[in-house]
């Protein structure tokens, strides 16, 4: 789950866009470094396999992982884990798409969620519903959110790595300067846009606000806690439209009230480092980010307050954005070996220490009981507020039209965002456009 989750990790909003599945027939027929296992098995002459897993990560991330590869091979000795692929998650799909289509691909990639229905589409990917099943994973104390985010027509196929939830962020001296109260647990979408207006001083350069304005995933995925809340979802219940017919406009009118009041700071450019140093510099008052950004504000020295996600309804509802590890078919040996090392990295002593270094939330109960990740929480102001978030977060379906979906979406919002078009135009044009997608046989 970009510059935008910090330089530790792999750009964030890149990590939760939804477009990677479009247009890729270019590279499918890339060539592509082969695994480099050794054998066509990836077994030695001593029994030994080798596994190869396209990481994805970069600095403190990929420093975690290599911590936990070699604990897993000291305690696995007939298995080592080659980590490569030489590129960030950003770009994983499409080259993850090449190597399919040239028939050498690794044993397992970093998948962003919302790309895994398409990827799940090749026979190569391995079904992990046995693996999830029985053994040490605690699959059944994890969050919904990780198991419904990895589960496509009641199977499981990619194993959740990182977990995260939405929540607002408060600039507390921007709030004691305009004389309004810190946000509570229950506020409401208006209280919001009041708060955005208030907060807002054209004259000295601050904003209510922000909000991406890319038309990406990083625009959409803001939007659908709002359409959840009024009754809405993704994809209609027969599966051939939108869901969000009659609540998408609803959930606009937020979007254009804010655009209206010019609370609002529009991010021009993909991964919202704009928006974010403009809240890190103090002149915004409110951001809705997730746990990833906490480590930056508190660098930038933003004394501030962590709340959960308004609502229309009084319940209370957000969005978790989980990423994968899809294990891919390269013979029996090497997939029980990945299923292996992938059943080890859950288990929640690994897991709170990925959480920790790498700047995830647990993906189970049993982790986040761990007096590891409860010392973390005590350390860092807010970060409980997300982690009790995941009791009511959603996730968006794992559907291959949501890449379409997202795409008609996100130049809804944008429209809305510039002032180019009501919420109710905006949102015609988008079931126009999504509702052709998903009428398309998959």
């Amino acid at each position: 789950m970009d510059a935008v989750r910090r330089a530790a990790r792999p750009s964030r909003r890149g990590v939760l866009r939804a477009g990677g599945g479009v247009a890729l027939a270019a590279l499918a027929g890339t060539a592509v470094t082969g695994c480099g296992t050794g054998t066509d098995d990836g077994v030695a002459a001593d029994g030994t396999v080798t596994v190869e897993m396209w990481h994805g990560q970069a600095d403190t991330a990929k420093k975690a992982l290599e911590g936990l590869v070699a604990d897993f091979e000291r305690a696995h000795p007939k298995i080592r884990v080659k980590l490569g692929g030489g590129v960030l998650a950003d770009v994983m799909l499409q080259k993850v798409t090449a190597a399919l289509a040239a028939g050498s691909y690794p044993d397992i990639a970093y998948i962003f969620g919302s790309d895994l229905a398409r990827v799940a589409r090749s026979p190569q990917v391995v079904d992990l519903t046995d693996t999830v099943g029985s053994g040490p994973v605690p699959w059944k104390s994890y969050w919904a959110a990780s198991r419904d985010a990895v589960t496509l027509n009641g199977r499981v196929r990619a194993a959740p790595a990182v977990l995260d939830s939405l929540a607002v962020v408060c600039n507390r001296k921007l709030f004691r300067e305009a004389g309004l109260p810190l946000p509570k647990a229950g506020w409401t979408w208006q209280d919001f846009v009041s708060a955005a207006r208030t907060l807002t001083e054209s004259g000295r350069g601050r904003f209510g606000t922000g909000w991406p304005g890319t038309g990406d995933e990083d625009t959409v995925w803001r939007l659908w806690p709002l359409i959840w809340d009024l009754g809405g979802d993704v994809v209609d219940s027969g599966g051939k439209g939108i869901g969000f017919a009659g609540t998408g406009a609803r959930a606009l009118q937020v979007v254009a009230e804010l655009a209206r009041d010019k609370s609002v700071y529009v991010d021009p450019k993909p991964g919202s480092e704009q928006m974010y140093q403009v809240f890190q510099s103090g002149r915004m008052g409110m951001v809705v980010t997730g746990p990833w950004q906490l480590p930056d504000i508190e660098t930038a020295g933003i004394d501030y307050h962590v709340v959960p996600l308004p609502s229309f309804s009084g319940r209370p509802v957000t969005i978790s954005g989980p990423d994968t590890w899809t294990v891919f078919d390269n013979g029996e040996a090497r997939a029980k070996a990945a299923r292996t090392f992938l059943t080890w990295l859950a288990r929640p002593e690994q897991d709170v220490r990925w959480d920790i270094e790498a700047g995830s939330l647990p993906l189970s109960r049993r982790t986040e009981a761990l007096p590891a990740w409860q010392d973390k929480v005590a350390r860092t102001e807010g970060l409980n507020v997300f982690t009790t978030a995941l009791e009511t977060a959603r996730v968006r379906p794992v559907h291959p039209a949501y890449p379409e979906v997202s795409q008609a979406l996100g130049q809804a919002i944008v429209a809305v965002l510039l002032g180019r078009s009501t919420p109710e135009r905006a949102l015609r044009a988008c079931a126009d456009e999504a509702d052709a997608a998903l009428l398309i046989p998959r």
